[in-house]
């Protein structure tokens, strides 16, 4: 089989970030993105940023009626979707005994959540042109745990668990299902993070940054979102039509 040109590409959460930088090297490599985000002003813009070959959408990927609007738009423009890109996340972190059950509701609407309700509307699509690949963006915190981050970790956890079962149950329809780990990646969620983190230690961010990011990273330096970027490319290309049910780390050695 060739390689497929001018896909229709969905990335969730692609309004900026890794996202965005997901969103931008598809269209590079010639091919149509829907960026879905919660905010539609900031969709559009992004869209906009990246021209022709983009279009923002509004989508609450923890709603399934949303999901399902959101899908459908796509399709009415596009005919069908290729690859979906499952990004959005957002990040709390408190103690067990602290952490607000409406944050852990809320964290894994949006990261667990999310990916299996996309998926489930995605799939039928792929199975019926027998051709599909499924990236979830998982996180070290899928194979490992830090202390605060209880949802994180949770929803990290259980998008790799969700990958694999995926992944097993469409082998036989032309669709991949990968995860993608992604180390510190120097995006605003991080660094806002960061920040919370050098003020609870009373230390500056250099510290806290390789007290708390980089103390177990080889590389010792940020993984930059296009290095995300071009690991998803990699797993929605012919190249890897033999890969399926794995995680990939972009972590610099974690």
């Amino acid at each position: 089989m060739g390689e497929h040109t001018n896909r229709t590409i969905i990335v969730t959460g692609a309004a900026r970030g890794i996202g965005y930088a997901i969103a931008e090297a598809f269209v590079k490599n010639g091919d149509f993105v829907a960026i879905g985000d919660l905010n539609l002003e900031n969709a559009k813009k992004s869209a906009a940023a990246l021209g022709s070959q983009a279009k923002g959408y509004q989508v609450n990927v923890a709603d399934e009626e949303s999901v399902k609007g959101f899908i459908n738009q796509v399709v009415a423009y596009r005919g069908t979707v290729h690859v979906l890109v499952n990004n959005a996340g957002l990040q709390h972190i408190d103690k067990v005994e602290d952490f607000p059950s409406e944050k852990w509701n809320l964290l894994l609407g949006v990261m667990l959540t999310g990916p299996f309700l996309l998926t489930k509307h995605v799939v039928p699509l792929m199975k019926k042109q027998q051709y599909g690949r499924i990236i979830n963006i998982s996180s070290v915190h899928g194979k490992m745990a830090s202390p605060f981050k209880a949802a994180y970790v949770s929803a990290k956890h259980g998008v790799v668990g969700l990958t694999r079962t995926v992944a097993i149950e469409t082998a036989n329809e032309g669709i991949t299902v990968n995860a993608i780990m992604p180390g510190a990646v120097k995006t605003e969620l991080v660094m806002n993070q960061l920040a919370g983190l050098a003020q609870e230690d009373g230390i500056s961010e250099e510290e806290a940054l390789y007290k708390h990011l980089l103390n177990k990273q080889a590389l010792k330096r940020f993984v930059e979102p296009s290095e995300i970027a071009a690991a998803a490319i990699y797993l929605a290309s012919e190249g890897a039509a033999s890969v399926t049910g794995e995680t990939l780390s972009v972590s610099g050695g974690m």
